[in-house]
């Protein structure tokens, strides 16, 4: 790895990565300085790589040799005859097929995740109660690498039904040495939160700090590295589908997360006869298969089935810019379908830096009950419309159609000045795992002493300014409507026009 040549944290200073081009002044880059690897931009093309050059054949894909005695292997990720836009593929020439390994063996459970999301599963817990996690600590014994340290919040589904959605968060202090992992069950979009990860995948490294996020899919190998110590960070996993980027509609052609600024790895092989160890995630249980070889030896791939990363401060906002909020809808950087048309099985939103603007309008989040279940987490910095106790790491969950919004006091506040043109979310990146499903929570959460309910005392404020206005309404209503009803009972006017 090549040495550091910028404080990570710049990045969280910045309002958009357009700041670090300087308006023209510097020579335009598209990585972090501090990152070391390099990559081919964009999102669901057909890419192709090559450590060594001309070793990818031409014209087909699996020819009866290939260069340097390398052997072809297939991964996809779509069923074969899958319509040519949703078909996913790639070609790998390594120097030995996965398939030679010995066997697999059972892993013991790990206590703290899980997969099956059923509410007759007694290992979960269905709850209409808003809940919330300070943050998790980070083990302080030694040995807990990247799968070890996986923790299961809630979920969705169950994955041998290919649909459904689980969020995990994981706390390392170890490299994996000598072990790369599988996922059989899904994909998972890695959120890193404290410390980098250094990942490699068969298809090359790719380097993820705070601020960015990664996306490994299903049945891809990877091994991740620790280059800042101890990390902690979030995970939002999908059965049954991968992630995409949303439609833009009357947006146009870009805004959002933009497909060039997604960044793909490049080939890097290494030729290690020593023991590893795979580890496979199937149905939510863990095997093993062990080989006398590198994983990762893979020479040149071509295919659009690939691991990605993306940086979050180049995430393109919009919103309005007369009156009135627009939906969340317009946070969404990433979406994975569900098998309803009209509802995603997940998206991922972030609430970044951003300029609010709109005109006589109620700043803070307006009261609703929307049908989506809501996952939130801080990656850094503070996030308003929390308490004090969203802090970096946490977690926030509100179940769908339960209804939430501020205290009286923002409210007040927010109703009675006239907000300004002003820059929000300033050095702060929030997220949300959003899904049209319910979620139930899992053992570990449900137990934790880290865990605490949004307290309902705080709407206790919310006080009836309506019932002062009794006199002035009786009178609209007596002079103005007719059939009119006046109750003597509560002396409010009642009735039809």
């Amino acid at each position: 790895m090549t040495a550091q040549t910028t404080d990570p944290n710049e990045y969280r200073k910045i309002f958009h990565w357009a700041e670090t081009q300087k308006d023209g002044t510097v020579p335009s880059f598209a990585v972090r300085k501090n990152d070391p690897y390099e990559y081919q931009a964009g999102f669901g093309n057909h890419f192709e790589s090559e450590a060594i050059p001309g070793t990818i054949p031409q014209g087909q894909n699996n020819p009866r040799c290939v260069r340097f005695g390398l052997y072809t292997e297939q991964m996809t990720g779509s069923a074969f005859v899958a319509p040519r836009a949703s078909n996913k593929n790639s070609w790998l020439y390594r120097v030995r097929p996965a398939v030679a390994h010995e066997g697999f063996t059972d892993l013991p459970d790990n206590p703290d995740t899980e997969s099956n999301f059923m509410p007759i599963n007694p290992r979960v817990h269905i709850s209409p109660t808003q809940l919330a996690w300070l943050p998790f600590d980070i083990p302080t014994e030694a040995g807990v690498d990247f799968i070890s340290g996986l923790k299961t919040v809630a979920g969705s589904g169950e994955p041998t039904l290919r649909e459904g959605i689980a969020t995990h968060l994981y706390m390392a202090n170890t490299n994996m040495s000598q072990k790369a992992f599988v996922n059989s069950d899904g994909d998972f979009l890695i959120v890193p939160q404290q410390g980098s990860l250094d990942i490699q995948t068969e298809f090359g490294p790719l380097f993820v700090q705070p601020g960015e996020i990664c996306v490994i899919q299903k049945g891809q190998r990877f091994r991740v590295e620790l280059p800042d110590g101890p990390s902690r960070g979030y995970i939002l996993e999908v059965w049954g589908a991968n992630f995409d980027l949303p439609d833009l509609g009357p947006l146009g052609a870009n805004g959002l997360a933009n497909q060039r600024d997604f960044l793909t790895p490049k080939a890097k092989y290494e030729v290690r006869k020593e023991r590893w160890d795979i580890v496979y995630k199937l149905g939510g249980k863990f095997f093993k298969s062990t080989q006398g070889h590198s994983p990762f030896d893979v020479v040149a791939w071509h295919g659009n089935y690939v691991p990605f990363k993306y940086d979050l401060t180049k995430f393109v906002n919009v919103g309005s810019i007369s009156v009135d909020h627009i939906d969340p809808s317009i946070f969404c950087v990433l979406t994975a379908k569900s098998r309803d048309p009209t509802a995603p099985l997940a998206d991922f939103l972030i609430f970044s830096p951003r300029w609010d603007v709109a005109s006589h309008t109620y700043r803070p989040p307006y009261y609703h009950r929307n049908v989506a279940s809501e996952l939130m987490g801080l990656i850094y910095g503070e996030y308003g419309g929390r308490s004090d106790e969203f802090q970096p790491g946490s977690v926030s969950y509100e179940s769908g159609n339960v209804p939430h919004g501020v205290a009286y006091e923002q409210f007040k506040a927010a109703s009675a000045s006239p907000p300004p043109e002003m820059q929000i979310s300033q050095g702060a990146i929030a997220f949300m795992f959003e899904s049209c499903r319910p979620f139930t929570i899992t053992e570990y959460a449900w137990k934790s002493e880290k865990r605490h309910e949004h307290e309902p005392k705080m709407w206790d404020d919310l006080v009836d300014n309506f019932s002062s206005h009794q006199k002035e309404i009786e009178e609209i209503l007596a002079n103005g409507i007719k059939g009119v009803k006046v109750s003597s009972s509560n002396g409010f006017a009642s009735g039809s026009a």
